[in-house]
């Protein structure tokens, strides 16, 4: 698998992506707007997303099959605050075809040690909804502990859904 940050370039990759798995991802996403994942709408979306990176809000990966050029996963790290916080949130797909075959953990540990040791961020925060069990076995894998429940959290799928907060720290954060 190659892991980098997509470019413009990936655009209709992206849009395949997310237009084949719309089913799979429904459940844990907002509702999208008709033509939210076409073609134009991912070039926009990820020159907007460059200007994210270059500013340094936001970093945002993408694991490719060498083979097909096919999307198997996304990893993002957005609302990145300096200051005391020191923190970002993360967030991740997978194709439904590559689930459970340990690619996500992969890509998310790509974003994980980018936001740790490039950005030199402290904590690394990620949500889930609770009967999202995939996600949850996930992020206690890669280390994340949890820290609460927040009520009504997001407005996810039509509904405003429960969210399960985690974070991971940095081990090597100084102070």
């Amino acid at each position: 698998m190659l892991i980098r940050q997509p470019h413009q370039r990936d655009a209709a990759a992206l849009a395949r992506f997310y237009t084949s798995n719309a089913g799979h991802l429904q459940p844990w996403e907002p509702l999208r707007p008709e033509g939210y994942h076409s073609v134009s709408a991912w070039e926009a979306r990820l020159r907007e997303r460059e200007r994210e990176q270059a500013e340094g809000r936001a970093a945002y990966f993408a694991g490719f099959d060498p083979h097909t050029g096919a999307t198997i996963g996304v990893c993002s790290l957005t609302n990145i605050v300096r200051g005391a916080f020191q923190a970002c949130h993360m967030g991740y797909a997978v194709d439904l075809s590559y689930q459970g075959q340990g690619w996500m953990k992969a890509i998310c540990l790509h974003a994980i040690h980018y936001a740790f040791e490039e950005l030199r961020l402290h904590r690394i925060m990620a949500n889930y909804i609770p009967r999202n069990e995939r996600s949850g076995q996930l992020l206690q894998t890669l280390g994340f502990e949890q820290e609460g429940l927040a009520s009504k959290y997001l407005l996810i799928n039509g509904r405003w859904e429960d969210h399960v907060l985690t974070s991971l720290l940095n081990p090597n954060s100084s102070h």
